[in-house]
């Protein structure tokens, strides 16, 4: 089994060291080879429940908060390119 996953059967017996290791890293607890849940540390937690619970900016706040260039801008001298019809 990779680094930081544990069978449930193994997660029971070694309970105090699947938390030890929880707040290094998450730990994930598998059943019949599979995925069942992730333990992680409690500040781990506050942390993504925080990203969770921020409001992005909306599309018209981050335009507005660009900055602003009055001046003009030097164009390259361009000709329409040539196609058939």
């Amino acid at each position: 089994m990779p680094k930081g996953t544990w069978s449930l059967q193994d997660a029971k017996n070694r309970f105090g060291e699947v938390i030890n290791a929880a707040r290094r890293s998450p730990q994930t607890i598998t059943k019949y080879g599979k995925p069942l849940v992730v333990i992680i540390d409690s500040s781990e937690y506050g942390r993504l429940q925080r990203l969770g619970s921020a409001k992005p900016p909306s599309l018209a706040e981050v335009l507005l908060e660009m900055p602003r260039d009055d001046g003009e801008f030097p164009r390259a001298p361009l000709s329409p390119r040539e196609f058939e019809i």
